[in-house]
């Protein structure tokens, strides 16, 4: 899958799960610095723990003894062997999402930077010297704050203009409008996601929650206020990168967080439960399995167990009769030294057609002997991935070229060889 879908997908699991957790353990509590901080933290995380990956290893059921030979690659692409009509291929599900999601992006981009534009020919339009307060004519709400700026409808009685610049005033000092910025922006990137929409929404609804209560803090009485929402509740809001004091959709719910009674500070333990959800995410999307290789790196000083009935052995010609040796004072000897082993192997090993066409890949572990007489024999897998694969990996073994004998005591003796041969599909 593209990286970069990968990544987009993994972003909105994490949204979700956040998302989950602010619903039904945070969104009734009048805490409202808390669940703000909660609601940003949560989708920066969600940008960020995406990123973190963490490598465990799983430990093979197979023993290693021997000599341990650095790992070969044979690398190929799926597609290389492939002969389609360009006319007739059916097109890859893969890029159609991404296509489709990249034409999303590109909308709610434009939709984005519409309304920032608007917003400053506005402000250029309208604004008076020093002033922040822009009176304006022609938007169906009764006012909003955006870019440091307050809007006020020319409309309004002064009263009422009052006690909303009041509330629009709370926007500005606790700097609400870059919190809608970043999460328009998030938008963008997750528009298919219908949970951003609602942590797009709770999120200005904390922002109002924090401006009425310091609306009430600073003296205006609740009745006169409600009063106050209630005339606008027809009015809708002019931009989306707004707060729109005239909001209808959570005007039942600011009048009731008016008259809640406070949140317990007790209650900020409810924020322990987001560690067992990111654990848990983090264990279901940001952990990869790797094969650990006992031995790889000092296999010369590691003392194997016994080795087991090999499976899958296949038997050629010149095999000892004498018990091979897993360490030797002197280790056989490939003409050239390990590194020609190595590039033999890689040079004379080819990927499988059908592994190719089938997208099969993996790691074949071979073991093998080479006897006191230099030849090879005991030819067995430790561990297959898939019998073309498995074969090819046998068959290039077999067709190795004298070794120099390993020696003990001065004599020549058989010892064991493993090697990993690493199929990949780029």
């Amino acid at each position: 899958m593209n990286t970069l879908l990968l990544y987009t997908v993994k972003v909105a699991v994490y949204i979700i799960a956040f998302y989950l957790v602010y619903f039904f353990m945070l969104s009734r509590d009048t805490s409202y610095g808390r669940n703000r901080a909660f609601i940003l933290l949560s989708l920066a995380a969600s940008l960020l723990l995406p990123l973190i990956s963490f490598q465990t290893l799983k430990a093979y059921d197979i023993q290693f003894f021997g000599k341990f030979l650095s790992e070969v690659f044979i690398t190929a692409s799926s597609e290389a062997d492939k002969t389609i009509n360009p006319g007739l291929s059916a097109a890859n599900p893969i890029q159609i999402i991404w296509s489709v999601y990249l034409t999303g992006v590109f909308t709610f981009t434009l939709k984005l930077v519409a309304d920032l534009i608007n917003l400053l020919f506005l402000i250029v339009r309208k604004k008076n010297g020093g002033n922040r307060i822009i009176r304006f004519h022609g938007f169906n709400t009764s006012g909003f704050s955006a870019m440091g700026h307050i809007f006020i409808n020319s409309n309004l009685n002064s009263e009422e203009a009052d006690n909303i610049i009041k509330h629009e005033q709370n926007h500005l000092r606790q700097n609400h409008f870059l919190d809608i910025l970043f999460i328009e922006i998030l938008k963008v990137l997750q528009w298919f996601n219908p949970v951003i929409h609602l942590f797009n929404r709770s999120l200005r609804a904390v922002h109002e929650f924090q401006a009425d209560h310091g609306c009430l803090c600073s003296g205006v009485p609740v009745v006169s206020y409600q009063s106050l929402l209630l005339r606008q509740v027809f009015r809708s809001g002019a931009f989306n990168l707004t707060n729109s004091f005239s909001n209808p959709s959570l005007i039942k719910k600011r009048m009731i967080m008016m008259t809640k009674k406070r949140t317990s500070s007790l209650a900020n333990m409810k924020l322990l439960f987001v560690i067992p959800v990111i654990a848990f995410l983090i264990m279901a999307i940001s952990v990869r399995v790797a094969d650990s290789t006992p031995y790889e790196n000092n296999p010369e000083n590691a003392l194997p167990p016994p080795p087991p009935p090999p499976p899958k052995t296949e038997e050629v010609s010149d095999k000892s009769e004498i018990e091979p040796f897993e360490v030797v004072e002197e280790m056989p000897k490939f003409p050239g030294g390990d590194t020609e082993l190595i590039r033999y192997i890689g040079e004379n090993t080819t990927y499988p057609v059908a592994a190719k066409e089938n997208n099969i890949q993996g790691r074949v572990i071979i073991r093998f002997c080479i006897t006191e007489k230099g030849g090879i024999d005991r030819i067995s897998i430790l561990k297959g991935v898939d019998p073309e694969l498995d074969a090819e990996a046998l068959r290039v073994v077999k067709s190795l070229p004298s070794f120099e004998p390993g020696k003990q005591g001065g004599s020549p003796v058989p010892v064991w060889y493993m090697i990993p041969i690493t199929f990949t599909l780029k």
